[in-house]
């Protein structure tokens, strides 16, 4: 079992950057693995995705809280997958996201290194520069 976390400094304004990771049409352009997703319903979302190897298709469920700027979500799996997400502002044009995961897996480089990957490509799509340590 594990539970991790990880931090970004994004140069946008925290509001963009929520609005992003709310749309669930995004999720493949960032996070490690999956293939494809789409809402299927208020809070249900269809997903493809290929984690170490293995094809995954099936059904995951994520909230948005746009007054708080977090999102939940997980996944009915074996691994006890889910995970939150927070957009914080650091002034008005730039934002801190922190993601937080738990899995019953016990693989914690992998999962560490994926949820940094992660971040690193939101970055990277969202001001265009790789990560740096959260301040």
């Amino acid at each position: 079992m594990g539970d991790y976390e990880h931090s970004a400094d994004v140069r946008r304004p925290p509001e963009e950057v929520f609005d992003y990771l709310a749309d669930v049409s995004h999720l493949p352009e960032y996070f490690s693995g999956l293939e494809k997703a789409s809402s299927t319903g208020p809070e249900e979302v269809a997903v493809v995705a290929n984690v170490e190897g293995e094809r995954y298709e099936g059904t995951a469920w994520m909230h948005a809280d746009a007054d708080a700027r977090s999102l939940r979500w997980g996944a009915e799996h074996v691994s006890g997958y889910h995970g939150e997400l927070f957009v914080t502002g650091i002034g008005d044009v730039e934002s801190r996201v922190t993601v937080t995961l738990h899995t019953e897996r016990a693989d914690g480089p992998g999962i560490r290194a994926g949820l940094e990957q992660t971040l690193a490509e939101l970055k990277r799509i969202l001001d265009g520069s790789g990560t740096e340590p959260a301040r």
